[in-house]
């Protein structure tokens, strides 16, 4: 076997791991959900990641300040980052796993539409093509006036619309800000929103509930250091597809956990969500389709705000190895 696969492999191997446990972390958000407010389980979830944090920062040997190069598009981020996170747990909490990341799924179509506006890219008749055919799978997963269209649902499609802003947003300020700017505001921002509703919604927490958060905290970091090797080891274009294996997870950790069952049609329109997906990647991978290939750039998972966000991580390892050379 030549280099470039073994090394793909193992791109691929790392990757099919981390979203494993992101898919892990997602069943203890689930979990939690059914019994405390979404504002709380934030809450906690960015308390017990802040240690984590400091750990990594310490590591960020740039010199400068806090205050952002582009104040009002990190505004943006952090304010869509705040909300994504708000929608995407209270979207586990209330729908099955399986329609959750189902409509996740969308976010590449979301992001190549996004990036257009934001990042002057240009995108071809094939590229619209791939978003229009993934929106009709989002359809085939609503099927809106056949079953019930509840406040999950809405809360999934604003957390993936959202994600995809904040996602493009890091695509164009990203070279600028300092990586302490990137991690650190989403996370301010959301301890301190949660924490300002935190005393209408709050209900006791035992240990075991602390064990848990912390559990998503470390259960996130693990998972985005693994992701950080995948992207070391293999192409962007094929470590990036390796996100639909949470599909697999969700059917699994579902049914199991939850007495879900992921019926035909949902099967059908994540499989249409997927492959537009999967073609997009591959528009992009090729020399020339794209200009700034925002899709493959996007390398973490839906960012909420709560943990440490992989890419940034990425940054930090990558100038600090640089700096001891």
């Amino acid at each position: 076997m030549h280099d470039a696969a073994k090394s793909n492999l193992r791109g691929a191997a790392f990757a099919l791991a981390g979203f494993a446990l992101f898919a892990t972390h997602d069943v203890v958000v689930k979990s939690l959900g059914a019994q405390f407010a979404t504002f709380q389980i934030i809450f906690f979830s960015v308390l017990l990641s802040f240690p984590l944090v400091m750990l990594m920062l310490m590591r960020d040997t740039n010199a400068g300040t806090l205050i952002p190069v582009h104040p009002w598009w990190t505004a943006l981020r952090t304010a869509s980052a705040v909300v994504t996170g708000l929608c995407i747990f209270y979207a586990f909490a209330t729908l099955p796993l399986a329609e959750v990341y189902a409509i996740i799924f969308a976010m590449p179509l979301l992001i190549t539409v996004l990036s257009i506006p934001i990042l002057g890219e240009h995108v071809g008749r094939h590229r619209w093509a791939a978003v229009a055919v993934g929106l009709v799978g989002v359809l085939v997963v609503l099927r809106p006036g056949a079953s019930e269209f509840t406040l999950g649902h809405i809360a999934a499609l604003t957390g993936a619309c959202t994600g995809s802003l904040v996602s493009i947003i890091v695509r164009k300020i990203g070279q600028d800000e300092r990586n302490a700017v990137l991690l650190l505001y989403p996370m301010m921002a959301n301890f301190l929103v949660m924490a300002s509703v935190l005393p209408f919604v709050y209900r006791p927490m035992e240990v075991h509930h602390l064990g848990l958060v912390g559990l998503m905290a470390v259960l996130a970091f693990v998972a985005g250091l693994l992701m950080i090797q995948a992207y070391k080891a293999g192409d962007a274009a094929i470590v990036a597809p390796m996100q639909y294996s949470q599909m697999v997870w969700a059917a699994i950790y579902g049914f199991y956990f939850f007495g879900e069952s992921v019926d035909t049609m949902t099967w059908i329109g994540a499989g249409i969500i997927i492959a537009s997906g999967l073609y997009i990647v591959l528009r992009e991978s090729l020399g020339g389709m794209s200009r700034v290939t925002p899709v493959l750039r996007a390398r973490s998972r839906v960012e909420t705000g709560t943990t440490p966000r992989m890419s940034v991580l990425h940054r930090i390892g990558r100038r600090s190895v640089q700096s001891t050379h």
